[in-house]
């Protein structure tokens, strides 16, 4: 990216009591992954060989989190603005002479080649960069004043605006970038001469101006800057990242028939060629191989798909179903920890869970795995080419040779040799003129109650 290293600060400290949950605001997940997650990724990708989360004094869980992916915390104890977070993190980063990122930790949208380009632009000066955007409704934010050079003068919170600047669309995205020494100087330098009594990072610019330190303005898409600050804009940051994995996925080569119905999480992978019937969710951990069609009202979560498979519709793989090539899974058919070898078939209302089904093997409608006892899960084991009956049960542990068959409503608690027919149920007994006895009573008995009524009346 540049010739010097690149740490990233992400201010993540802010309580986000406008969400009304007990979790942090950033550890709210946006396409089966935390808002924080994507900062960090995104600073990741861009280059970042330090990254440094600041949190407020409580939050354990945001740290834990940040440790978990890669990098660092710092404590920020009262929160007294953004300026003072990032100074916060000093400590944490010591003796760092690169070039450092101030990002909020809510902006899930914000990509890796934004955060590239913010330092960039303040290397290539020896300056300070800002992140702006144009914003169609500007009334909340910041607006820019920018010099006739191009460098920006100022930012004006939008309470302190005249009514011409009012009219600047330019507005301040929070994304402040520079040499580290500078950053953290001029930090330390703000003042809170302002109603909250906080230290904004905004005013760093003017700081900077007064030392001949020039600020340069890189534009984004307003999109890209999305804050989420409430319950409503994290919706509609879903929905901007539903579009946003949609689109990635289509020019990818995966056939999408109605994209505004299918949810993918960030870690989806479909590769060429597979088709996506409406109504689909993806949930993580999910992998479609090459030509694998997902038909309408499938839910998917840690799966394998593989090539040429058919699922649903109405089917539902849960974590560890692991589906081989041709596999078909049909309607209300559940797969949970189980893998299904090659052209393996359940089409119709099962479960299999803790198990292996072999290649070519075909399970009935209504068969179950017997899987838990109260206490453990236990492992069945389908062979090859076996066919297993409808509304069998196979209680585990159990193993069914190849080419077996296992006769319909049998329940299987013993082994079943190679090639062996298996018969668990009753024997079945007639009882000749019971059904024509059975009517006869039943007539009576409603015409009775018939009259009864009549007479009470």
């Amino acid at each position: 990216m540049t010739q010097t290293e690149l740490a990233v600060v992400i201010l993540a400290a802010g309580k986000g009591t406008r969400m009304k949950s007990a979790r942090p605001k950033v550890l709210h997940e946006i396409a089966g992954r935390p808002m924080l997650g994507y900062i960090i990724a995104a600073s990741k990708a861009a280059g970042a060989s330090r990254i440094v989360v600041v949190t407020s004094e409580d939050a354990e869980e945001v740290r834990a989190y940040a440790a978990a992916e890669g990098a660092g915390s710092a404590v920020q104890e009262p929160q007294l603005g953004t300026g003072h977070a990032v100074a916060c993190a000093r400590d944490v980063l010591g003796r760092f002479a690169g070039t450092l990122v101030a990002i909020y930790g809510d902006t899930p949208l914000l990509t890796a080649g934004t955060i590239r380009a913010s330092a960039e632009a303040a290397l290539r000066g020896k300056r300070i960069a800002i992140v702006a955007f144009r914003a169609n409704d500007p009334t909340p934010y910041g607006r820019l004043i920018v010099k006739s050079n191009g460098l920006l003068d100022r930012i004006i919170e939008a309470k302190d605006a005249t009514p011409e600047q009012r009219k600047i669309d330019l507005c301040n995205a929070g994304i402040l970038s520079g040499e580290a020494g500078d950053v953290f100087r001029f930090a330390a330098a703000l003042e809170n001469d302002n109603v909250q009594k906080e230290y904004y990072l905004s005013d760093i610019p003017v700081l900077a101006n007064g030392e001949g330190i020039g600020c340069a303005v890189v534009t984004t898409d307003e999109a890209e800057v999305m804050g989420v600050n409430s319950r409503a804009e994290l919706a509609a940051a879903e929905a901007a990242m539903q579009v946003r994995l949609r689109t990635a996925a289509m020019e990818a080569g995966a056939g999408l028939i109605d994209p505004s119905t299918v949810h993918l999480s960030y870690d989806t992978i479909l590769e060429p060629d597979v088709a996506v019937a409406p109504f689909v969710v993806f949930g993580r951990g999910v992998t479609v191989k090459r030509g694998a069609e997902i038909r309408s009202f499938c839910h998917l979560e840690g799966a394998v798909v593989g090539e040429g498979a058919r699922v649903g519709p109405f089917a539902r793989l849960r974590p560890g179903a692991m589906l081989e090539e041709d596999v078909h899974i049909g309607n209300f058919v559940e797969v949970k920890k189980t893998r299904l070898e090659k052209g393996a078939k359940a089409n119709h209302l099962a479960y299999l869970g803790d198990a292996r089904v072999g290649a070519g093997a075909n399970i009935g409608a209504g068969t179950i795995t017997c899987n838990y006892d109260g206490f453990d899960k236990h492992f069945t084991d389908i062979g090859a080419g076996a066919f297993i009956g409808s509304n069998t049960a196979l209680v585990a542990p159990v193993k069914v040779g190849d080419g077996a068959y296992v006769g319909a409503g049998s329940a299987v608690a013993k082994d079943v040799s190679r090639d062996a027919l298996a018969v668990v149920r009753a024997e079945q007994r007639e009882i000749a003129g019971w059904a024509d006895k059975f009517r006869t009573r039943k007539k009576a008995e409603k015409a009775a109650k018939r009259q009864n009524k009549s007479k009470g009346r």
